[in-house]
């Protein structure tokens, strides 16, 4: 007597894809903001229907987008970057300077500058964590406040003006094309680089699997220090490209610009899904965290929801994403031993 088994009828690729958009964690977390537009929209309807208020909508987190983009690339690898908004506080500091210090500079070249400080900074924090084998959080704890220490010396009370750059560079921060703010363009040009290079090359996705575990990745002969190093340059240059679009952005610097964003951004990843404990998430997730937190952040006032419940409500949702992470790390722990019981 032979047994036959009928093949499994093979899913459309379309009805495949819309599950797997549909189970994404960036499905929720887009849907969480899109609720968030709903409701202060419905509250004061200029929050999205009026010129600024479109506007707004798109520029505000664009900033944030691109350093919660390298941030989320470090804590992929296990490892986190608390020097970002000081990074970002230098590097505009320096754009202006530049443009003071030398009139007529091409805002390429400070652009060039701007990028090339962030990598440098980015560098020393990634060679003390990869060489030295000095945890990030420490490490980057300290670069923190001397970083920071840097800019408050060097700038002191001083303030740079808008009238101190050219309005070709500060058009960068007020115009746009078709309606959509400049910043946002650029902001979303290095996200789609971001996911890009994490999905399709090997160097991105080995990153994955040194965040996922470290010792067998260099088991493995991956180049776990080079790859942690990498990820930190990376991390520091966007972080540097943010300082220089904060110049154009605000057309103000002051030795505070970025205080606090190191934060903002690691909570933009982590309710975006990249855990914390590195090897999941994606670079999308991280985008649409910053915008979901920043937007939260006009809509809030505007429903009535006082200031401390504004701060308490952004708390609640990072430690909500951080139980996530552990509830889905669980069942899929789980899932494997199942598995493996049942190959056995």
């Amino acid at each position: 007597m032979t047994l036959t088994t009928e093949a499994e009828p093979k899913q459309h690729p379309l009805v495949s894809a819309t599950g797997h958009v549909l189970k994404a964690r960036e499905t929720g977390i887009a849907i969480a903001l899109a609720l968030v537009v709903v409701a202060a929209t419905a509250v004061n309807p200029a929050f999205l229907f009026s010129g600024d208020g479109f506007r707004d909508l798109l520029l505000t987190p664009s900033l944030l987008m691109v350093v919660a983009v390298g941030q989320a690339i470090v804590i992929i690898t296990r490892n986190v970057d608390l020097s970002v908004g000081s990074t970002v506080g230098l590097t505009a500091y320096l754009t202006g300077r530049l443009f003071i210090d030398f009139p007529g500079i091409p805002p390429v070249l400070v652009f060039i500058a701007g990028i090339g400080l962030g990598a440098v900074l980015g560098l020393i924090n990634g060679a003390l964590v990869a060489f030295a084998k000095v945890p990030a959080l420490v490490i980057t704890l300290g670069t923190l406040y001397i970083y920071r220490g840097i800019n408050v010396a060097w700038a002191g009370s001083d303030r740079i003006n808008a009238s101190d750059m050219p309005a070709d560079f500060r058009s960068l921060g007020t115009g746009d094309v078709l309606g959509i703010p400049l910043l946002t363009i650029l902001a979303v040009i290095v996200l789609v680089v971001a996911a890009w290079y994490l999905r399709n090359l090997r160097s991105g996705r080995e990153l994955y699997a040194i965040g996922s575990d470290p010792a067998a990745a260099h088991l493995y002969g991956l180049r776990v220090t080079s790859r942690v190093l990498g990820a930190f340059i990376v991390c520091g240059a966007l972080a540097g490209l943010a300082g220089v679009l904060y110049a154009a952005r605000y057309g103000t610097v002051s030795s505070n610009a970025g205080y606090g964003w190191e934060l903002q951004a690691i909570g933009a990843a982590v309710i975006g899904g990249v855990a914390i404990s590195g090897g999941v998430g994606t670079v999308w997730g991280a985008a649409i965290g910053a915008y979901l937190l920043l937007t939260i952040n006009r809509a809030l006032p505007i429903i009535g929801i006082e200031d401390f419940w504004q701060r308490a409500v952004v708390g609640i949702l990072i430690i909500g994403a951080i139980v996530l992470d552990r509830v889905l790390a669980v069942r899929q722990h789980r899932r494997l031993i199942a598995a493996r019981e049942e190959q056995s």
